[in-house]
């Protein structure tokens, strides 16, 4: 097939460069859309993370001054507080958020405290009981605060990468752990 078997539509097809830029254009606008939209996504995230660990220490601060004293802390007053500085980022009333705050004897076993994501569910180690929990401690008690939340993916083509919880949400993760000051109970 010479040169007699390219002039029908094929050969001027394969001729014409008329439409070449905007086939390439095309080409190259779905990675350059994914990129963009990994970034966003991510930077998004960074910022809620940041947010939390910021919120985590804040209220850390309070419990370790006795600004808000072991009495009046339960899970929904701590949830409150902590969903009060992240709302700036997140849907109202928080959906997602867990805390835990417990006493511990010492700081050892404090750092042996862990959680692990087990079936796309957050699973807490190394403490007893294995559930979410609310007791801070007395004045000059060793108290650990960590603050979990689940943050959901936006972007459906990277639920899939990103997301490590059921529900195509993405664990954010906070804690800080402290000693007391030596405040009135």
């Amino acid at each position: 097939m010479g040169k007699a078997g390219r002039t029908g539509f094929f050969g001027r097809f394969v001729r014409d460069r008329r439409g070449s830029t905007a086939l390439e254009f095309a080409i190259l606008a779905i990675p350059f859309a994914l990129l963009v939209f990994a970034i966003l996504e991510s930077c998004i995230s960074f910022a809620g993370q940041e947010v939390m660990a910021n919120a985590t220490d804040d209220v850390a601060r309070r419990l370790r001054t006795g600004q808000e004293k072991q009495a009046d802390m339960n899970e929904a007053t701590l949830k409150a507080m902590i969903c009060s500085r992240l709302e700036i980022m997140v849907a109202k009333d928080c959906p997602g958020l867990e805390v835990d705050l417990r006493k511990y004897d010492t700081f050892a076993a404090a750092a042996a405290a862990g959680f692990k994501i087990q079936d796309r569910k957050i699973v807490l180690t190394g403490t007893t009981p294995t559930t979410f929990t609310v007791s801070p401690g007395p004045a000059e008690s060793i108290n650990m605060l960590r603050v979990f939340y689940k943050w959901p993916v936006m972007t459906d083509l990277m639920a899939s990468s990103m997301a490590n919880l059921e529900g195509g949400k993405t664990l954010h993760f906070a804690s800080i752990t402290w000693q007391n000051e030596p405040f009135d109970n």
